[in-house]
């Protein structure tokens, strides 16, 4: 089995814990060692039943052996700022995958590294995911969808076919996408808001059409 990590001791993070656990039952590959985090005071402390902090992000960078790290943080420039100052050679990025997704077509489909694809996932055909992605539950990917990097997907979000989206977007729980259009950078979509319109990077939008909300 291989050793693996979690950066990020909170409720997600214990999530993917539980995700290691079902991903062993069905094939042992993984060995939980313990989470990092940058709370300073959560060394040394066990998290819930899994495993014990082993430290912050100058101890991950110590660490001696080889080790697969994942992180599973609910926002995409922390993501990005935690994978930045990460030097150690040892740690290389897995994709966590639940058993129980569904690929229509896993012939055409692209994944990088270390993104996490929870329970309910479904996945139609000739689908490309970049980096370090997080698809939290229930999510579902229309034809032809071309999935940038660092980006956070809540439970239940639908993509219609056709969807490109760039780097470092949040999508909130429920969110729909419709067909064809095009999301470029750090766009955030709310709750249950339906996006039927190309959206301008940078931008929050709210509601049914989902539409620009300045704040």
């Amino acid at each position: 089995m291989k050793n693996i990590a979690i950066f990020g001791a909170g409720g997600f993070g214990r999530e993917v814990a539980c995700l290691i656990n079902i991903i062993n039952k069905k094939e042992p590959e993984w060995r939980l060692v313990g989470f990092f985090d940058d709370n300073p005071n959560l060394k040394g402390r066990m998290i819930s039943h899994f495993a014990p902090c082993l430290g912050g992000m100058d101890d991950l960078n110590a660490y001696t052996s080889e080790l697969a790290l994942v992180i599973p943080i609910g926002n995409s420039a922390a993501i990005r700022s935690i994978v930045g100052r990460i030097n150690n050679p040892n740690v290389y990025y897995p994709n966590l995958i639940h058993p129980d997704i569904i690929f229509s077509d896993p012939e055409t489909f692209r994944i990088g590294k270390g993104n996490i694809l929870q329970i309910g996932c479904n996945f139609s055909t000739n689908i490309s995911i970049g980096d370090f992605n997080i698809l939290n539950g229930e999510i579902a990917l229309g034809h032809d969808d071309t999935i940038g990097s660092f980006n956070v997907f809540m439970p239940d979000v639908r993509v219609s076919g056709t969807v490109k989206i760039g780097d470092n977007n949040f999508f909130g729980v429920g969110s729909i996408i419709l067909q064809t259009l095009e999301i470029g950078n750090n766009v955030r979509l709310g709750a249950g808001s339906v996006l039927m319109k190309n959206p301008k990077d940078g931008k929050l939008y709210v509601g049914l059409p989902a539409k620009k909300v300045e704040i």
